[in-house]
């Protein structure tokens, strides 16, 4: 019962903060269902529904599944279409020289348009992990707003894919696209556009949503694979963004620099974690670990302070999610993985949950769904004392990197090569 009672403060809380941020971003890309990457407030929390408390032998119900093609980039959701984008392959395997931005049918996966442009590999892109897209789009009104992984940048009509502007991040502002391809999400402030390019003094690059011209662009750090997120500090908006070596926060009205802390032998894909008691939670793989950082004011300005590191936990390419007084998040990367839970206050790990592979996260209805990178997907019950696995399925045999996405009652989940969209209705209460 103390669980309920810290998700139901949570909520409130979140939703909070939510109606916050939704006056921090474009109003329009908070009416999407699932706007942009980690959802309405990039968080992986979904709106309210009720789901079925576990699953018949087999999972649930398959709604349907059709092949999409290459990419780890998510998928989002509106008005009863969603949008990814995929690189098409060769008939020997191969990866094609173009990108793809899809448009499709929620209800039957039916393609309802498709944007293709240009993007071979850059000198010293490797594809030993795929060839890309990473990047999720962002949906603001009715414009689309993708990047690729050779950092291409395109704003298209949702309705029609047509492409009404266009940046080359790399030819443009310095952009170091990176050995595994560039992995930045956009995310929208006001009438702006924001994404990360990392050129001399570009590092954040904020674009007019209309026509594409730049309205900003500042700082001078190295650019790694973490995508930014928007929170508000009583009432300073700002982007908390990780780039090499730091955490930093940013304005987003004019990309001038907050704060910043150090964060050494980082190598993020994952993003941080802002909490409504001004705490981040930014963790990492490899040499580094999980840290949580403090923001308070001081004479007039904002100090960033380190409350505790450790590395018993080392997110890898997952996604953290916050509840209450914990973060739940994947932990390891080339040896033995584990679902964790640590105290967001103390650092103390409260449990870690072997059996699985390095995972995603997605939560709605107070449940927790992850997906392994070996295709298993998973229901459970989380609280600070403990997870109950419930029922898990067999959903995949290619690599799952791509967090899943939860609208009203159905998950849309893609791996390497397909789609697929699954119905976790109450109803299959009834069937388990």
């Amino acid at each position: 019962m103390k669980q309920t009672t810290q998700s139901q403060l949570q909520g409130r809380r979140i939703a909070a903060l939510g109606v916050t941020l939704c006056v921090l971003c474009a109003g329009q890309a908070a009416q999407a269902q699932w706007p942009q990457w980690g959802g309405a407030n990039r968080d992986f929390k979904a709106a309210p529904a009720k789901l079925a408390d576990k699953w018949p032998e087999g999972g649930p119900k398959h709604l349907w599944k059709r092949t999409l093609g290459d990419g780890y980039s998510t998928i989002i959701v509106d008005d009863g279409c969603l949008f990814t984008m995929y690189r098409t392959l060769g008939d020997d395997g191969k990866p094609g020289p173009e990108e793809t931005v899809v448009c499709l049918d929620a209800k039957s996966g039916k393609t309802i348009w498709e944007s293709k442009y240009e993007a071979p590999a850059l000198e010293g892109q490797t594809d030993g992990f795929g060839w890309g897209p990473n990047p999720t789009p962002l949906i603001v009104g009715d414009r689309i707003f993708t990047s690729g992984f050779t950092a291409r940048f395109h704003c298209l009509n949702k309705k029609t894919g047509e492409v009404l502007w266009a940046h080359d991040l790399v030819s443009e502002h310095g952009c170091k696209a990176g050995r595994f391809g560039y992995s930045i999400s956009p995310i929208a402030y006001k009438d702006t556009v924001i994404t990360m390019a990392g050129g001399e003094g570009e590092t954040f690059v904020a674009f007019n949503q209309s026509d594409g011209s730049v309205a900003w662009k500042s700082q001078s750090f190295d650019v790694g694979h973490s995508s930014p997120i928007l929170a508000d500090y009583h009432g300073q908006a700002q982007l908390v963004a990780i780039v090499s070596e730091k955490i930093v926060g940013i304005n987003p009205a004019d990309g001038s620099l907050l704060w910043e802390h150090a964060m050494p032998d980082a190598s993020n894909m994952g993003s941080p974690v802002y909490g409504d008691d001004d705490i981040i939670f930014c963790s990492s793989a490899y040499k580094s670990g999980s840290r949580a950082i403090k923001l308070s004011t001081k004479d007039g300005k904002i100090k960033a302070e380190e409350l505790w590191y450790t590395r018993k936990v080392r997110v890898h390419f997952g996604n953290s999610i916050r509840l209450g007084d914990h973060v739940y998040a994947p932990s390891g990367q080339d040896g033995p993985a584990f679902l964790s839970c640590l105290d967001v206050h103390t650092g103390k790990v409260a449990w870690r949950q072997r059996g699985y592979a390095k995972a995603t996260f997605c939560y709605a209805d107070e449940k927790l769904y992850f997906l392994d990178e070996q295709g298993k997907l998973g229901l459970a019950k989380i609280s600070p004392e403990g997870i109950e696995v419930i029922s898990e399925c067999k959903i995949s045999e290619s690599r799952c990197w791509s967090a899943p996405t939860i609208v009203g009652t159905t998950m849309y989940i893609r791996d390497r090569s397909d789609i697929l969209s699954l119905d976790l209705s109450a109803k299959l209460d009834d069937a388990a």
